[in-house]
């Protein structure tokens, strides 16, 4: 979950690029997209992450975003996992929250600018904001000594104040000085298994203990701002952090102490049987007047039309049992006495049973806000799963992808202006062999770094500016000389103005209350 550059080598013998390891437990084949929150990930085909990973595109929801930013509205924000659930929250002015976390291996550079601004955006519709550094993971998995932490840790925060962010309206923390954040880590750690985390992140038996436990520590922070209650929570990351959000919402659904599903008898049964439970019922009470439905007779109408024995044992065990429509609690980690507190909770006609109880009345939206409602008024967590929205990776400026490791390929926030100027005149364009062919053919925008530059970065908040130097480009009229000087200037203007801002957050920093020396050096 902690943003980082993205083509930093594997630090582990799992997760080498060469033996990949899907993220969803099976082996990677060729045409698999490998996401590796450590590892060299790039995405060739973002389209592939919707079928894939089941990431959603962004696109679909664009319209229901009330200010959106500009990364949304040009794309860079391309796909989310039930972000509806936070703009619900954000336009009925209900409490939701937005986390990200930064672990500092190196300078912070224009990468890591796309999720300073998506935690300052969030905050500024809002959200309360969170923001940390993941200084375990970095001590755990990359060997960084606290010393080299502690120097990039002021560095991500000071750039992360100098651009917007609020400490008197958020928080910011390291992992390694939130003992809160630790516990809910340990918490956390007996709802996972090393099979899981072997087959999430392919871990084998190099890996260190400390490098898993970093991974529990991660999931702590994506569930950390629903300590004082529970509500709908975005996590802006890269693609490459998603195998750290979906182990975050099934640890988030494994902490409840209820589930709520549909039912229809009191046997139990899956999503594919209740689908055809809902057809038999449907079918039968058609012809049944005022006698209900027995699940006899769905037994007999499952068997006649569709190929299930498993589900018609079930019904003819349940004989003359009533099959009706109910909505289900079932007990997954309650107290004794919060099963009690949800029974005497659920009014209207019910059904108490062992281990789970069924309502007639209730519809399944509020029978999930009942229990979630019960398990916090018994000391429960009531956690709502994570959600999540993903941005695409910036193009190195020498082609290829960003590494941090190759200083030609990137802009530190820290680079001297002129330095950032240098870098983008030598930068690597998606330009023709001569100018000629440029004027005739238009210049290839979509695989330009400087490009990039313009629409994640240079261009602001200006859609207008961005599209006038991408319709230029594609039709003939700029030249990547000028494009590259003009993007140039603008950088050196950039890098001025946000260092200076830096300089004036200093005393903001020392007051926002964030450890800046580590006690662990």
């Amino acid at each position: 979950m902690a943003d980082h550059d993205d083509s930093d080598p594997p630090t582990d013998a799992g997760t080498d690029a060469e033996q990949p390891t899907a993220t969803d437990g099976g082996a990677a084949g060729a045409d698999d997209v490998v996401l590796d929150p450590w590892g060299s990930s790039t995405v060739e085909d973002y389209r592939k992450l919707f079928d894939q990973f089941g990431i959603e595109e962004f696109d679909e929801l664009l319209d229901e975003v009330p200010n959106p930013h500009y990364l949304m509205r040009r794309g860079v924000i391309f796909g989310h996992r039930e972000y509806r659930r936070v703009l619900e929250a954000m336009r009925n002015d209900e409490p939701a929250a937005v986390l990200s976390g930064f672990m500092p291996t190196g300078d912070p550079h224009i990468g890591h600018k796309l999720v300073f601004d998506e935690i300052i955006w969030h905050q500024q519709q809002g959200l309360d904001a969170y923001a940390l550094i993941a200084d375990l993971e970095a001590h755990a998995a990359r060997g960084m000594t606290w010393a080299e932490i502690d120097d990039h840790a002021r560095d991500y925060l000071l750039s992360l104040l100098a651009l917007g962010f609020d400490p008197e309206e958020g928080e910011l923390y390291r992992q390694s000085e939130n003992r809160v954040l630790q516990d809910l880590g340990f918490e956390l750690g007996a709802k996972a298994n090393y099979s899981e985390l072997q087959a999430i992140y392919g871990f084998d038996g190099e890996t260190d203990v400390s490098h898993m436990q970093s991974v529990v520590t991660q999931m702590a922070d994506i569930l950390y701002p629903q300590l004082d209650e529970p509500k709908p929570t975005v996590i802006p990351v890269g693609p490459d952090q998603d195998p750290h959000v979906r182990l975050a919402r099934d640890l988030a659904t494994r902490m409840r102490f209820f589930k709520v599903t549909e039912a229809y008898a009191s046997f139990e049964t899956d999503a594919g049987e209740r689908a055809l439970l809902a057809e038999a019922y449907d079918s039968l009470r058609e012809d049944a007047g005022d006698e209900p439905v027995r699940c006899e007779d769905a037994a007999e109408y499952v068997a006649e039309h569709h190929h299930a024995p498993d589900l018609v044992t079930s019904l003819e065990n349940a004989g003359m049992e009533p099959l009706r429509p109910r909505v289900r609690f079932l007990d997954r980690n309650a107290t004794e006495g919060a099963f009690e507190a949800l029974i005497e909770a659920v009014e209207g006609e019910k059904r108490v049973y062992e281990g789970h109880v069924d309502s007639f009345d209730l519809s399944v939206e509020d029978a999930e806000d009942l229990a979630r409602e019960v398990e916090v008024q018994q000391g429960g967590y009531g956690f709502l799963p994570p959600s999540s929205i993903y941005h695409r990776f910036m193009t190195g400026l020498t082609g290829g992808k960003m590494s941090s490791s190759v200083p030609a390929s990137h802009i530190s926030l820290l680079d001297d202006p002129e330095v950032g100027y240098d870098k983008v005149k030598s930068a690597t364009t998606g330009g023709r062999e001569t100018a000629e062919l440029q004027r005739e053919l238009g210049g290839e925008a979509d695989k330009c770094p400087v490009y990039e530059l313009y629409a994640y970065l240079l261009a602001a908040d200006d859609d207008a500016f961005a599209k006038e130097v991408y319709d230029e480009c594609v039709g003939g009229e700029r030249l990547c000389g000028d494009c590259k000087e003009q993007a140039a200037t603008l950088m050196r203007e950039f890098l001025e103005d946000h260092q200076e801002k830096r300089e004036e957050c200093e005393e903001l920093l020392e007051e926002a209350g964030i450890m800046l020396e580590s006690t662990r050096r």
